[in-house]
């Protein structure tokens, strides 16, 4: 058989695989949470959002959530103020608040564009709208940072509204309190707490890391499945820690409340997305129900 054969064969068989991830997803939400490199290189927001509309293209029901963060400290800097972090969490003064909204603004219509494009109906809103995101103030032990909001309700009403009428929604992670004040809210919390909200299947961190390890700096400890119950068990033994140790709280918290399968995923692989959820192997690590560990890949 000529070679041109083999390739086209190939992608037949690329394709049959995916068959049975396509019928069993058919419908269901899935909230992809998008922030980190592949967001700032332009290459690999291409295929993130590729990738996104092939999903809502073969039945999905995706709804993107995004953060900012580098944008935001650049335009922080612009301005002649120094970016602050306490435990991860940006201290966000009236003007540092100002500056966030209006970059997630751009951010968020940037990404429409791209949707758009693809030849999809991309419709970008933020947590204020609908009233979709109701915070009450964060504390970073005990520290005022400022207009970080700590998400208390959400009203996914909205976005059932816009996915009903085949949208692609695109979430800006800043919310309102009580008094309608506007707090930015870290995009982790916002997408973790909207995939619980809307009963999503699924929920996809991209990140900047390959996964989860036992042991960061030993390859071979690689997790690429694991129960939320063990996942626990490692945050508590102290074997994760840094900037992997909220997300990991925000991913088997998103399982205990009704998550089917929380994915964190590296977003500079092309593509991890799809192959994440449309082949047998995937390439990242998976976080799933006690009970659903015996029916995995």
């Amino acid at each position: 058989m000529d070679k041109d054969m083999q390739e086209v064969l190939k992608k037949a068989e690329v394709l049959i695989e995916a068959l049975p991830y396509i019928q069993k997803f058919n419908r269901k939400i899935i909230v992809v949470k998008y922030g980190g490199s592949a967001m700032s290189n332009e290459e690999l927001q291409k295929n993130v959002i590729k990738d996104v509309t092939l999903l809502k293209l073969v039945g999905f029901k995706p709804i993107i959530v995004h953060g900012g963060g580098k944008e935001i400290s650049r335009w922080v800097g612009k301005v002649g103020k120094e970016a602050q972090f306490i435990n991860g969490l940006r201290v966000t003064d009236d003007e540092t608040m100002e500056i966030a909204e209006m970059v997630l603004g751009k951010v968020n219509k940037q990404l429409v564009t791209m949707v758009q494009e693809l030849g999809v109906k991309a419709v970008g809103i933020s947590g204020k709208d609908g009233g979709l995101l109701n915070v009450d103030k964060k504390y970073a032990d005990g520290q005022d940072i400022g207009f970080v909001g700590d998400i208390k309700n959400v009203n996914p009403k909205i976005l059932y509204d816009l996915l009903e009428k085949d949208f692609l929604p695109i979430v800006a992670p800043i919310g309102l309190d009580d008094e309608f004040q506007t707090y930015n809210i870290n995009a982790d919390d916002a997408a973790c707490a909207i995939a619980k909200a809307v009963g999503a299947d699924k929920l996809v961190f991209l990140t900047d890391i390959e996964g989860l390890y036992k042991d960061i700096n030993d390859k071979s400890s690689f997790i690429s499945r694991i129960t939320a119950t063990d996942a626990d068990a490692l945050i508590s033994d102290g074997v994760i820690g840094g900037g992997m140790l909220p997300k990991l709280n925000n991913c088997t918290s998103a399982i205990k409340n009704g998550v089917n399968r929380v994915h964190i995923l590296d977003g500079r692989i092309p593509h991890c997305l799809l192959l994440e959820i449309f082949t047998n192997e995937g390439v990242g690590t998976a976080i799933v129900k006690d009970e659903d560990i015996h029916h995995m890949h």
